[in-house]
């Protein structure tokens, strides 16, 4: 009877030993973006909500900075090891001149831009001798800018440029008539638009084969930690096509209302935008032609001394990688 006993008890003290043992805890990824959520993001926001980020064992919070130097300067330090929806053309700098960072993914394929202008500019040849607000002197909006004037056959000098660094501050410039027009992204071109402000055309109609914005990571951090990586990827993937499936639409509009505190409305409407025109990447992949036009576009304009390889922007092996 004692031995039962004994044996009973330890059973027990097992049984609770497993209840009370700590639960392996998931893996931290210290992410940023810049400023707040943005529906540029929204595949994000989506793995965590829906648990996708949770099931592949990764806690997955972002923290938001002021600009896409300071995110840059934070993932060099080794403060942050993900840095999501950032312009590319932010890391690729940062790359050029021997910072610790790598592309792991690009997000959003093609420039999700619209240029607007003033009601009585109706085409884009009516700025010719205009003012037009872009992001800054070596900002790719200028790259976009370029190519959406030259089918009209303008070219650097035929119109003036005016910089601000965001799309809230380029659409407070347009609204001051301060400039002819100005480069938007959502859902400053939808209150323009409304306002009565004309749609000179969208970018990625003129601009083509440019990608927009991407992942970056610590270079020492992804290495040290490559199958976090990859669930990453695999969790972006599964991100773009939830958001893509129409049966998913009112949900996915909650989930960004919720995250970004913005107007239900500007939600629906840079849902539709984003979907109907196929910004999010499928595959997350890095394509080596069209980064390499972006990088061609980056040295053109004076932005990168040098043209870097593809191969050294990415880390073999790790990053998605297609021609």
């Amino acid at each position: 009877m004692v031995r039962q006993g004994i044996g009973l008890f330890a059973a027990i003290a097992a049984l609770v030993a497993m209840l009370i043992s700590p639960v392996s805890a998931a893996d931290k990824i210290r992410t940023g973006a810049i400023g707040s959520a943005s529906p540029l993001g929204w595949p994000f926001y989506i793995g965590m909500s829906k648990g996708f980020f949770a099931a592949e064992g990764l806690e997955f919070d972002i923290v938001y900075v002021q600009s896409a130097p300071n995110l840059l300067q934070q993932l060099s330090a080794d403060s942050l090891d993900l840095a999501i929806s950032s312009g590319l053309v932010d890391p690729i700098r940062a790359m050029v001149k021997g910072g610790p960072v790598a592309l792991v993914l690009v997000e959003v394929q093609a420039a999700p831009y619209v240029l607007m202008g003033q009601p009585e500019i109706k085409n884009l040849g009516a700025l010719r001798g205009k003012t037009v607000a872009v992001g800054g002197f070596n900002d790719i909006t200028n790259i976009y800018l370029d190519r959406m004037l030259a089918p009209s056959g303008m070219k650097r000098g035929d119109f003036d440029m005016k910089f601000f660094g965001s799309t809230p501050a380029r659409l407070a410039a347009l609204q001051a008539k301060a400039v002819d027009a100005a480069m938007l992204s959502q859902p400053g071109n939808f209150y323009a638009a409304a306002a009565g402000y004309t749609n000179l055309g969208l970018v990625k109609d003129y601009v083509g084969e440019f990608p927009f914005s991407g992942s970056a990571v610590n270079r020492a951090w992804a290495e040290a930690h490559r199958e976090d990586v990859r669930k990453l990827i695999a969790v972006y993937v599964k991100g773009v096509a939830w958001f893509r499936d129409p049966a998913n639409r009112d949900e996915a509009i909650k989930i960004m209302v919720e995250a970004s505190q913005g107007r239900p409305e500007d939600v629906t409407q840079s849902y539709d935008f984003l979907r109907n025109g196929d910004f999010f990447a499928a595959t997350g992949a890095v394509s080596k032609s069209k980064l390499g036009n972006l990088v061609n576009a980056m040295h053109d304009l004076g932005d990168i001394e040098v043209v870097p390889p593809i191969e050294r922007l990415v880390i073999p092996g790790l990053t998605p990688v297609m021609e």
